[in-house]
């Protein structure tokens, strides 16, 4: 347990007002006897905690913005709702690790000043509410999108480096209030346990740089060309997404392949679009509300045609990027229909881009007829075949003998005894670590990896010697000439040992110079002692 309180009773008010609730000087406290329980302590630790579990899901909040836009969908085709989600996530996140900071800020701050730790009742209850908040979204994101969780253990190998010197920084600052609270504690068990665990913290996160492995720590002569960069369904942040618009806008990002989906109308035309539903892309609500439930292949193409694909861009504003628009572009969108294969094939060849789609949907009954009109359609495009990138596994051999120039694309992993060599695979980027990537790369097998738009994925991955990335920002990474850091090994190994001994000679200051003004307060409080003493015996006489 804490000695008595020992700071002037401004400082005093101003620190127990917002933790404790309480408006007291500190004389008053004093002659109330207030102190830290072992009661109080526990509750201190349990706002540590609190605050380390949602700084962690601050973490995992920012990484998993490079998928929200898939929540976003999932969302609108199970409520038919729009809205952009990670703003909500976003600003919920802040609010929690704002007030557990301000909360362990203060409680750092009247240890140092050798103020009594009297959580008051309702941060109780809202800490407790915090972690619940929080351990549901984290059990939500388990259930609901378990491949984050290999999202974040990418995500390390971009941060690992920096993580580990702001958790030194962190922890080092940590040792003010930390030296205070031994030297004003009395129990010495306490004392000594509570040093145990802070010198095992420590010792662990100066060696944790051992177990830390990124593909950027490597000489700058090393780095593997730039990937290419695929339009995912064209440049869907800066127009609608599967329309010509948005083919013209990924040609200007200098994308090399344009990556969509198919569909095949009621009466034979294949077309560009992702959803089985309409309802997301389209304002088929207002021109067919009877028929707007229906499957996009139950329309035929004088029907789709009448349809407005661009409108909801603008309306729902599906990135932040439609903000910022031309009023030119703004026009361009809002006159965008429905394209067909056709018109997309005529718009690649021209460009010199390459197309790359898949055909759904695949459990479709009429499936294989689908395919033979999708090839009918290419063939008589006059598209080269080699800028054709065939992605549906279904009758795949009868492609290759009616096109035998198409490039094919799988959508897997290479297996042993393959009866073909695999040469190009279109992964999810969750699912090819580091050194299958290098692997692949030295096997001269090319790999596409989806949906990449932050600079900092992009960035490891470029590292790994990934050959494209399929993306809804080529406008952003189009602009990165460099990895967002490179560092060579013995520059990192470097910083590593600055880092871990500018810390150490911190601790051992903080330590030191909390000793002395321990020191400086002891003959008062003995001379305390001694008259209280002396009067306790007079009074027993």
């Amino acid at each position: 347990m804490a000695d008595p309180p020992g700071c002037c009773s401004t400082c005093a008010t101003c620190l127990l007002c917002p933790y404790s609730c309480q408006w007291i000087t500190a004389k008053k406290e004093k002659r109330k006897g207030l102190r830290t329980t072992k009661y109080d302590c526990s509750w201190f630790l349990f706002l540590f905690c609190v605050f380390l579990f949602t700084l962690v899901w601050l973490y995992f909040a920012i990484i998993i913005l490079n998928d929200f836009h898939n929540f976003n969908e999932f969302i609108f085709r199970q409520r038919k709702l729009w809205l952009d989600w990670s703003l909500v996530l976003l600003i919920a996140t802040a609010v929690l690790i704002s007030y557990s900071s301000v909360l362990l800020v203060l409680a750092l701050c009247l240890q140092l000043c050798g103020q009594p730790l009297k959580l008051h009742w309702v941060h109780k209850i809202l800490l407790i509410l915090t972690v619940l908040v929080v351990a549901a979204a984290f059990t939500g994101l388990g259930i609901k999108w378990a491949e984050e969780w290999k999202s974040a253990r990418i995500s390390l190998q971009a941060t690992g480096p920096f993580l580990h010197i702001g958790a030194v920084g962190g922890m080092t600052l940590l040792a003010w209030p930390l030296a205070s609270f031994i030297y004003r504690t009395r129990s010495t068990g306490l004392r000594v346990f509570v040093l145990l665990v802070y010198c095992a913290a420590m010792i662990a996160l100066y060696l944790a740089p051992l177990g830390i492995t990124s593909p950027c720590i490597m000489e700058e002569n090393q780095l593997p060309p730039k990937p290419a960069l695929v339009g995912h369904r064209g440049a869907p942040m800066l127009a609608p997404e599967n329309t010509l618009m948005s083919l013209h806008k990924a040609v200007d990002c200098d994308v090399q392949v344009f990556e969509t989906d198919v569909m095949v109308s009621a009466d034979g035309v294949p077309f560009l679009m992702h959803d089985e539903e309409l309802t997301r892309t389209t304002n088929v609500q207002a021109v067919f509300p009877e028929r707007a439930a229906l499957n996009s292949t139950a329309f035929n193409w004088t029907d789709l045609q009448q349809l407005d694909a661009g409108s909801w861009f603008l309306e729902r504003r599906p990135f932040p990027t439609v903000q910022s628009l031309s009023p030119g572009d703004r026009q361009e969108a809002a006159e965008q229909r429905i394209p067909s294969l056709e018109q997309a094939l005529e718009a690649a060849k021209h460009s010199n881009i390459s197309i790359m789609f898949d055909l759904r949907p695949e459990n479709h009954s009429d499936y294989q007829n689908f395919v033979n009109v999708t090839l009918g359609v290419i063939l008589h495009s006059g598209i080269p075949l080699q800028q054709v990138l065939w992605l549906p596994d279904g009758f795949r051999e009868d492609v290759k003998q009616q096109a035998p120039g198409v490039q094919h694309v799988y959508g897997r992993k290479r297996v042993e005894n393959e009866k073909e060599p695999v040469l190009h695979v279109n992964l999810p980027y969750q699912d090819m670590s580091s050194e299958e990537i290098r692997q692949y790369r030295r096997d001269n097998i090319s790999v596409n990896l989806y949906v990449v738009n932050q600079p900092w994925l992009f960035s490891v991955l470029w590292c790994s010697g990934v050959s494209s990335v399929t993306t809804n920002a080529c406008q952003v990474l189009k602009e990165m000439e460099h990895p967002i850091w490179l560092l060579p090994s013995s520059t990192y190994f470097m910083i590593w040992i600055v880092v871990d001994c500018v810390s150490f000679l911190i601790i051992i200051w903080a330590f030191v110079l909390m000793k002395k003004c321990s020191h400086r307060r002891r003959p008062a409080e003995s001379e305390t002692d001694v008259l209280l003493t002396k009067i306790n015996s007079l009074m027993q006489e």
